[in-house]
């Protein structure tokens, strides 16, 4: 599946990959520049979306539908029921008929699904899309400035040549347990004996003590990680870097569904032995793999529930994956598509990703609801791009740093099933943090 853009190179457009820069340093540097205002950075698979700008703009709260067209044409109207039906709706009435957006949906997304839009506040953005006013894009043939105009691509080629060496970093300390993370699993603990659910992930924040850099920081990080999908943006007051695991779902556009989920997880990176005892480890571990194989069960039901009977498959099961300073137990589940159920109803029936609620999903999400002491935001959500012929990928927003005009902050949580130790599961989210914490750099000045 391919949801970026492919050009054909034309005239002077595409420079040479001769650059020692790492393609993802130089859609930092871009973005860093100020060359636009608000942007998408978007890795798959080696190749790297600078989306600039803004053209036109989706905006969905708890309350409303915002959207804003190619021509500065602003509707807001209210909604209620399914928040796909939603999006599909503003998609479809956007005034050109192909179009790929690209943006993020919260984690609070999850709230109208599920009956929980009481524990949200109206004005919570649910999903922000954008369409941009340009694509420009890094891969191992060179750079494509794409439909930019002259000066700006001229510019973008010029900051490409001069990307400069960063600072070291200030990583960040993340073994405070601040907000009584151990008392919070301890408690969800408690709440699985006595039979409310089975499994919850539960998640702690850690707040930077000062202004950051996030171009430089992603730059820096995605150097240092081996993620799944990793991106960089800016859109309305939130900015994100991040450098995630795992899918949340995929489609094409013949309506294959794919969903990527990750449970089981043990610390990588300290050497090759230590890295290869705790694999096995991983494998052999009872807690590990009866978290994974419930995990793999529920996300099997709902990709059946959107695909036609007798598609939906486990095609891998149970291997591990290395991210960063991490690795996992990994599986994949795909299915085909009903022709009555779309992308976004697929995503939907998907979110959040039950690697990032837990089983069962409603009373997993009640328990996050309750038990964590701030909300999620765009943690645990998703970061989108789709087209109009019918290609969705959210990948899930983990190993992220965040920054607002509230500060910036990391986020990490641990599936806690009955088995859970309230110590070692800290340190589990430790071990995420570091994808992260050591990378952070400080902005310049501060």
């Amino acid at each position: 599946m391919s949801l970026t853009v492919d050009s054909t190179p034309t005239g002077d457009r595409r420079t040479s990959g001769d650059s020692t820069a790492h393609p993802a340093q130089i859609c930092a540097a871009w973005a860093g520049a100020g060359v636009v205002a608000e942007y998408v950075v978007y890795e798959r698979a080696r190749r790297w979306v600078f989306a600039a700008g803004v053209a036109a703009r989706i905006v969905l709260t708890a309350e409303t539908l915002e959207i804003t067209e190619t021509d500065g044409t602003r509707t807001t109207r209210p909604w209620s029921g399914d928040p796909s039906a939603a999006l599909t709706g503003a998609l479809s009435a956007l005034s050109s008929p192909e179009w790929r957006v690209y943006g993020w949906v919260g984690f609070d997304y999850c709230a109208p699904h599920h009956d929980l839009a009481d524990r949200i506040a109206d004005d919570t953005i649910l999903a922000h899309l954008i369409i941009p006013e340009f694509e420009a894009s890094v891969d191992v043939d060179g750079i494509d400035t794409g439909t930019a105009a002259p000066a700006v691509a001229a510019r973008l080629r010029e900051l490409a040549e001069s990307v400069a060496t960063t600072a070291a970093p200030s990583p960040i300390d993340v073994r405070d347990d601040q907000d009584d993370y151990r008392g919070r699993v301890a408690r969800a603990v408690g709440e699985i004996a006595a039979g409310r659910y089975q499994k919850v992930i539960m998640s702690r924040r850690v707040d930077i003590p000062f202004p950051v850099d996030l171009p430089a920081t992603y730059a820096r990080g995605r150097v240092e990680n081996s993620p799944a999908r990793s991106y960089l943006l800016s859109l309305g007051g939130l900015s994100a870097a991040g450098f995630s695991p795992e899918l949340v779902v995929a489609v094409d556009t013949d309506g294959t569904v794919v969903t990527e989920p990750l449970a089981g997880t043990r610390a990588l990176g300290r050497s090759a032995e230590l890295d290869a005892a705790a694999g096995a480890e991983l494998l052999s571990d009872a807690k590990e793999i009866a978290e994974h194989a419930m995990s793999v069960r529920a996300c099997f039901d709902e990709i059946a529930s959107v695909s036609l009977p007798g598609t939906t498959a486990v095609s891998e099961f149970m291997v591990i994956r290395e991210r960063g300073s991490v690795q996992h137990l990994a599986s994949t589940v795909r299915g085909e598509l009903r022709p009555d159920a779309g992308p976004w109803q697929a995503l939907t029936v998907l979110f959040p990703s039950i690697t990032a609620s837990g089983i069962p999903k409603a009373a997993a999400l009640d328990a996050i609801y309750r038990l964590e002491p701030d909300r999620r935001g765009l943690y645990s959500g998703a970061v989108v791009t789709a087209t109009s012929a019918g290609e969705l990928e959210a990948t899930l927003a983990l190993r992220t740093i965040f920054d607002s005009d509230d500060g910036a902050w990391l986020r990490a949580g641990a599936g806690i099933v009955g088995q859970s130790d309230p110590d070692r599961e800290f340190e589990e989210t430790c071990e995420k943090l570091a994808s992260v914490a050591p990378h952070v750099m400080r902005r310049h000045g501060s």
